[in-house]
């Protein structure tokens, strides 16, 4: 008996053996991805500030130099009253005096404000970070909110801590001293801790325009504290016109509870070292748009 065999074209067979499915296509794989809003920019910020290792350190070194001087300058200030002359111990000021430490906190609220940017330089993450958020005005400005949400509080609790125990070193020297109920402590405490947060204000502008974290420090430590140390020492009008109108010297009169008539107001100082900080910050925002990372 003989079998025949039919072989069949390659089109044929492909209809027969393999027939084409109509109807439902294959599911897409087209996933599209939402834009990083400021919300998401800021808790990422957020995160890195909680998890940089010099956050803490920073801020326990300036809440340690803050409570290590206010014991020595009330202690010291307290033991010399007695022996100062009248005109002396009338414009003695024990606000001041317990909230000298400001002067070594403001470095380190700088630096703090510094590492946010100059850090994710060093270690290139500012890559990553503006390849999640390319609009760099809103990563600027993340980092300069989380920054004020830390510094502010934390400024206000380095100068809380910083008059409680140089009032209480006053107090046990039977010097002039003063209560938390009096209106010149209120506006030192809380002062002293908005200057803090401009402070880290300042280094982070500084780091944004820099991008070194040594230069950021030494810039800090000539603005901060060099030009201040030897403003007494310069000519005439130029040393009155610094000691008056230099930022940080014109900020520091708000921890300040005598009133010299030569220097601003607490608050009018508060105010140059605050319009200063944002004329830097608005700098700032336009190198880091214009800048490549």
């Amino acid at each position: 008996m003989r079998h025949t065999v039919t072989h069949l074209g390659p089109k044929a067979a492909k209809g027969k053996l393999f027939p084409r499915v109509r109807g439902r296509r294959p599911a897409s794989n087209d996933t599209r991805i939402s834009p990083a809003t400021f919300w998401h920019s800021l808790r990422a910020e957020w995160i890195k500030m909680r998890t940089m290792r010099s956050t803490l350190y920073v801020i326990l070194g300036a809440l340690a130099f803050s409570m290590g001087l206010a014991a020595l300058n009330g202690s010291s200030a307290g033991g010399e009253y007695a022996r100062l002359s009248p005109a002396d111990q009338a414009a003695f000021d024990p606000l001041a005096t317990s909230l000298r430490g400001y002067l070594v906190a403001q470095i380190a609220f700088g630096l703090l404000g510094g590492l946010v940017m100059t850090s994710e330089y060093g270690a290139r993450t500012i890559v990553a970070t503006l390849t999640s958020v390319p609009h760099r005005a809103r990563v600027l400005g993340s980092k300069a909110a989380v920054l004020v949400g830390v510094a502010l509080p934390v400024g206000v609790l380095v100068s809380l801590a910083g008059f409680l125990i140089g009032q209480a070193s006053l107090s046990g020297a039977g010097a002039p001293h003063l209560g938390l109920s009096d209106g010149a402590a209120l506006r030192g405490i809380f002062g002293g801790g908005v200057y803090l947060a401009l402070a880290g204000l300042f280094g982070l502008a500084l780091g944004a325009v820099i991008r070194s974290t040594t230069a950021t420090v030494t810039t800090l430590f000539g603005v901060m504290l060099i030009v201040q140390a030897f403003a007494p020492a310069l000519p005439g009008a130029v040393g009155d016109w610094v000691s008056k109108f230099w930022p940080p010297i014109a900020g520091g009169q708000i921890i300040t509870a005598f009133r010299d008539p030569e220097l601003l107001s607490p608050w009018a100082g508060l105010a140059v070292m605050a319009g200063c900080v944002a004329a830097l910050l608005a700098a700032a925002f336009i190198v880091f748009r214009e800048r490549d990372a």
